[in-house]
């Protein structure tokens, strides 16, 4: 994990996919280039697929964290402009 704390955070719990890659893309798009968005999902399909989603996007996943009843996932914001 980042030795810097995340510049934003995002609690998706509860929300369904697409939904909540939406506002995760929504929320890095308000970010500056190179901060961090924490993001709280839940564990099955949305931890699954939004990494995935923002991968494609352009987005770097920097890491993906395991806490028991619900997961953590921690991106910077895109790496390159298109």
């Amino acid at each position: 994990m980042s030795n810097s704390p995340p510049d934003a955070q995002l609690d998706l719990r509860g929300t369904p996919c697409p939904i909540n890659f939406v506002r995760t893309k929504l929320r890095l798009e308000q970010l500056s280039p190179g901060s961090l968005l924490e993001v709280w999902l839940d564990p099955g399909e949305p931890i699954e697929q939004v990494p995935d989603s923002l991968t494609m996007a352009g987005y770097a996943v920097e890491q993906i964290e395991d806490r028991s009843d619900f997961l953590l996932l921690v991106c910077v914001v895109r790496l390159h402009e298109r």
